[in-house]
């Protein structure tokens, strides 16, 4: 770690995992700026494609009640209630109503708004696939991936 970056004395209180938490953490932001050059490229903000990439993930024909995406994504639910009229206004999803319940209003992922995603999604594989292939090996990538999902599947200490 550059010396700037060594942060002697939050690594003093634990050597062994301060650094790889610290280490997450700058690796997370530079994944989040390069995949913000993305989105912003494709005129979406971070939350707008959470939103489609959840509806996209989504099982039952691409469509989730809003309780469901918000149960899968970091947005309170006023603001996902303004990225969800964006993106109708867009024409990237669109509402119905439950037929067991007119109070619930599932929000479906549109062919554009599949579409959309998609390309999205291609563009940002792209570049973050170039940016791993850079740093590390195909073995290093499965081993980090599979210590990642260990990391992250264990959040109930």
């Amino acid at each position: 770690m550059p010396k700037e970056l060594d942060f002697d004395w939050a690594v003093s209180h634990d050597p062994l995992v301060v650094p790889l938490f610290l280490n997450l953490e700058r690796a997370r932001k530079v994944a989040h700026t390069k995949a913000r050059a993305v989105w912003d490229r494709h005129g979406l903000t971070p939350a707008e494609f959470d939103v489609l990439a959840t509806l996209r993930n989504a099982d039952d024909h691409y469509e989730l009640t809003p309780g469901q995406i918000q149960d899968r994504v970091l947005l309170t639910s006023g603001g996902l209630t303004k990225v969800i009229h964006l993106l109708t206004q867009k024409k990237y999803v669109e509402r119905s109503v439950a037929k067991e319940d007119n109070r619930i209003k599932p929000v479906r992922l549109t062919q554009a708004g599949s579409q959309y995603i998609a390309k999205v999604m291609r563009d940002l594989a792209q570049i973050t696939g170039l940016w791993m292939r850079a740093t590390l090996k195909d073995k290093e990538i499965v081993q980090v991936t599979q210590t990642l999902r260990k990391i992250a599947e264990n959040d109930h200490v």
